[in-house]
C-alpha cells in the first residue's frame, strides 16, 4: 500500500510539474488544512444482559370486586387496551343519586337567579344556592371518576409479567393487580471495574452481540453510575441506537463492547492525500509561515489510512498549518493567498 501511496505521488507532481512554467510567480492561491492526530483504539468486552425500559406494577384506583380479567400471563398487551374491570353497579348508583340532587338544585338555583334579578331575595342567598349547586356538581365529579376507575387500561405497550388476582376477589385502591414489563425500548446493562470507569472520557463508542445475532448492534450511553457495588463495579446502562432486534428479550445475556480510544499508543498525524508531494523520491508538505510565505517540510510516510488520508509517522508537531490544494504549483519561500472556499469553477476544492 505504501508503494501505491509514492507512485500516486509521483505522478501527481510530474502532472504538475509539466504545468509549471519556469518563472516564479509572485502569489499563488491554495487551500489550507491542519495535520490531525492519529488515534488508535481498543475494544474491551464484558457480559451484559437484556432488561426492559421498565417493571410497572399496575393496580385499580378504588377498592371493589374484580368482575373481569381480559389478559393473560405472557400477554403482549398495547397501549389503552382494557385489562380488567371491577363490578361498578354501587357506583353506578352512586352516580345517579347525585345527577338527581343536581339536576333538581340546579332547577331550585334558575329560579333563585329569577328571583334575586326581581330582587325578591337577598345576593346572600342567592350567592348561598350557587355555592351549594357548585360543591355538589364536585362531587357528583367525584362520583363520575370512581365509576370510571373501575376499568383497568394499559397504560404502555408491554408483556404481562403476573397476573395475581382472580376474578370474584376484593381488590383495594394500589393493590397491584398485574405486573408488567414495559418494553418500548429495551436496555443493555454491564458492570465495568473501576480500572475501565477511569477511562470513560475515552469511550468512542458501544456495542452488543448476542447468540443467533450475527451483526453487532449499535448502542448509545444511557448512563454510568458514579459509585461503585460492593465488589467495586460501576454500572453501564446503554440503549440501541436503532430498533432493537426482535430475537432480543428481557433477560437474554450478551456480550457488551466498548471501544476506547487509545492516546498511549496513538503515534503521527493524518492529512489528506493532495497535500503531500515528492521530490527525489523524498515526500514533502507545504508549511505555511507567519508572513504568509511557505517552506517545505519534509516528513516520513505510514501507509494510507482507512478514511485514504496520508500517514505522517514523522516531520510535523500538529501544530502547523500546510497546504492542502495546490502543492505541486509551489515553490519555497513563495507568497500565498488562502482560498477560504472552493470557488465554483473547482468543485471540491481540487485545484
Amino acid at each position: 500500500m505504501k508503494k501505491l501511496l509514492t507512485m500516486m505521488i509521483v505522478v501527481g507532481t510530474f502532472y504538475a510539474c509539466g504545468r509549471t512554467s519556469q518563472e516564479r510567480p509572485e502569489i499563488r492561491s491554495v487551500t489550507l488544512t491542519e495535520p490531525v492526530l492519529l488515534k488508535s483504539s481498543g475494544i474491551i468486552n464484558y457480559s451484559g444482559i437484556i432488561r426492559e425500559a421498565h417493571t410497572i406494577s399496575l393496580g385499580f384506583k378504588t377498592a371493589g370486586q374484580i368482575e373481569r380479567i381480559h389478559v393473560r400471563e405472557g400477554d403482549y398487551i398495547h397501549q389503552g387496551q382494557l385489562l380488567a374491570e371491577l363490578d361498578d353497579a354501587d357506583y353506578r348508583l352512586g352516580v345517579e343519586a347525585l345527577q338527581i340532587q343536581y339536576d333538581q338544585l340546579k332547577n331550585e338555583v334558575e329560579r333563585t337567579k329569577q328571583l334575586f334579578d326581581q330582587k325578591s331575595v337577598s345576593a346572600n342567598d342567592y350567592e348561598k344556592a350557587v355555592a351549594g349547586l357548585q360543591q355538589l356538581g364536585v362531587q357528583l365529579q367525584m362520583n363520575k371518576n370512581k365509576l370510571g376507575y373501575t376499568k383497568l387500561y394499559a397504560p404502555t405497550d408491554g408483556y404481562v409479567q403476573a397476573v395475581n388476582f382472580s376474578p370474584a376477589e376484593m381488590v383495594d385502591a394500589g393493590t397491584a393487580l398485574f405486573t408488567l414489563l414495559d418494553v418500548s425500548h429495551m436496555e443493555a446493562i454491564a458492570d465495568i471495574p473501576v480500572n475501565t470507569y477511569r477511562q470513560k472520557e475515552h469511550f468512542i463508542r458501544y456495542y452488543c452481540k448476542a447468540a443467533g445475532i450475527e451483526q453487532e448492534l449499535p448502542m448509545k450511553l444511557s448512563g454510568l453510575t458514579p459509585k461503585a457495588d460492593g465488589n467495586q463495579l460501576y454500572e453501564l446502562r446503554l440503549v440501541f441506537a436503532g430498533q432493537p432486534d426482535e430475537q432480543l428479550t428481557a433477560g437474554m445475556n450478551v456480550e457488551i463492547g466498548i471501544v476506547i480510544e487509545d492516546t498511549t499508543s496513538a503515534s503521527g498525524f493524518v492529512v489528506p492525500l493532495c497535500a503531500v508531494f515528492q521530490d527525489k523520491e523524498t515526500e514533502y508538505v507545504w508549511v505555511i509561515e507567519q508572513d504568509s510565505t511557505v517552506t517545505r517540510r519534509r516528513v516520513t510516510l505510514g501507509n494510507t489510512d482507512a478514511e485514504g488520508r496520508a500517514v505522517i509517522l514523522e516531520g510535523l508537531t500538529g501544530k502547523e498549518q500546510i497546504v492542502r490544494a495546490g502543492v505541486n504549483v509551489l515553490q519555497e519561500g513563495q507568497k500565498i493567498r488562502v482560498i477560504e472556499k472552493p470557488g465554483k469553477t473547482n468543485i471540491g476544492g481540487l485545484l
